[in-house]
């Protein structure tokens, strides 16, 4: 058995072509979607985040505004630039690219952003939305994964099937098994305090590995005909790009899996651009 390989890249890029369209239908109206894109520092890996985030714009039609502040900016600088962000109508979402340097409290920094231009979905008020089924931003790789699995498997159905996933992050684990519990999924969130992990992830349908340790998920941790998706970037003792699960050996055995790269990592930026769409949608229409 081979797995059938889900491809981020095309399912991405559907997406970006359907949002290209709806923007193109909000311009005739008068109105368009703009992004604003913060980063501080030079960090070279939130810089080619950042360079994709904004090709992603241009792409669909969006207007992206670009703050790239040097590494000393001060909280209070940042706050401040936040808060003129916060009441300019123009503005429909704020990023703030994370890492942040060390001085900087993330956590105020996401705080600060107003929930309804928390295009990134991290403030405790669309999380909390999430947790109780309102209306909110997801987090983009969390809902990334739910399309990936939908349009990459569009027969497959998460309705009462047994998903574990390996991580228990703000970012990608927490809201990933609220999400699963959305689709009716039966949920069990696996993290470094699980005993027997191998039995854990054995008895899994889905298995969506978020740990941020290459290879961490074996063929001995999947069972036969398991959908796997890798939600992990880290680089191997080569200095190549891989995921937390070994490909070669879980592809032989899953009914699907993503690869690293080219899976989960271009349909986070998609959701990102979906999420600005949907906040010019509530912006400029209240729906």
């Amino acid at each position: 058995m081979s797995a059938t390989i889900i491809d981020g890249k095309a399912i991405s890029q559907q997406i970006k072509d359907e949002l290209k369209e709806k923007c193109a239908q909000l311009a005739t109206k008068g109105i368009n979607v703009t992004l604003a894109v913060i980063l501080v520092g030079e960090d070279p890996a939130s810089q080619v985040y950042v360079r994709n985030k904004k090709r992603a714009c241009e792409y669909i039609g969006y207007k992206s505004l670009s703050y790239e502040l040097p590494a000393s900016t001060t909280q209070k600088e940042l706050l401040e630039l936040i808060d003129k962000l916060n009441s300019n109508d123009e503005v429909d979402g704020i990023l703030v690219q994370m890492p942040l340097p060390s001085h900087i409290d993330e956590k105020a920094v996401i705080n600060a952003i107003r929930p309804d231009k928390d295009v990134d979905g991290f403030h405790p008020m669309n999380v909390g939305a999430l947790v109780v089924g309102d209306k909110g931003f997801v987090s983009c790789t969390p809902a990334g994964v739910i399309q990936l699995i939908k349009r990459g498997l569009p027969d497959y159905d998460i309705s009462g099937k047994e998903c574990v996933i390996v991580g228990r992050s703000n970012i990608v684990g927490k809201p990933m098994s609220l999400l699963m519990l959305r689709e009716n999924a039966t949920v069990t969130v696996a993290h470094s305090k699980t005993k027997d992990l191998e039995k854990v992830c054995k008895r899994a349908d889905i298995i969506i590995a978020a740990v941020g340790r290459a290879g961490v998920i074996t063929k001995d941790h999947v069972k036969e005909g398991a959908v796997v998706i890798d939600v992990g970037i880290n680089r191997n003792d080569e200095g190549k790009l891989c995921g937390d699960v070994r490909f070669d050996e879980v592809s032989q055995i899953a009914l699907a899996i993503t690869p690293v790269p080219g899976g989960v990592g271009p349909m986070t930026i998609a959701m990102l651009m979906n999420n600005c769409y949907e906040a010019a949608l509530m912006h400029n229409t209240g729906v």
